[in-house]
């Protein structure tokens, strides 16, 4: 008679993995953990009103054309402000 364990394929032990293999498996399992995190949030996601989620949205909206502005005033600056160096320098040299 056969021991039960080289007859039941769960309770042999695992079999050798390369690193390669290995690796991959550990890939797989972040995936998996990532995968089940964004379906925990898009879940969250879809039971939050939507007027909550828009309000959210014009927030960011607003942060964002705010940055957005600044950004193009702080180019505006150093642009002009190479024009006048030019301009400076131009004008010693003559």
């Amino acid at each position: 008679m056969e021991s039960n364990a080289t007859t039941n394929p769960i309770l042999l032990p695992p079999p050798e993995l390369s690193p390669v293999e290995q690796e991959v498996l550990e890939e797989y399992e972040r995936l998996a953990e990532n995968m089940k995190k964004l379906a925990s949030i898009l879940d969250n996601l879809a039971t939050r009103p939507t007027t909550e989620i828009l309000d959210g949205l014009r927030e960011l909206e607003r942060k964002t054309s705010l940055v957005f502005t600044l950004l193009k005033a702080s180019v505006y600056s150093i642009v002009l402000q190479q024009e006048i160096d030019w301009g400076n320098g131009g004008n010693r040299g003559e």
